[in-house]
């Protein structure tokens, strides 16, 4: 199974995704690991939710 950048949504084996990994230090995921679909994120005080339609909501805690 293939997997995605959460930063960019190219597939993470294209590699050159270090500037993906330091951006996402401070960031919540823009993308999908599993299908590379744009989710909605919602950044609030105390953290941030993303949600994916296929998959799923993440959360920061």
């Amino acid at each position: 199974m293939e997997t995605y950048c959460d930063r960019c949504g190219k597939p993470s084996a294209d590699g050159g995704h270090e500037a993906c990994r330091r951006a996402r230090a401070l960031e919540p995921p823009r993308y999908c690991v599993r299908c590379a679909r744009r989710m909605v994120v919602q950044v609030t005080p105390m953290g941030w939710t993303a949600r994916c339609v296929e998959h799923g909501a993440l959360t920061s805690a």
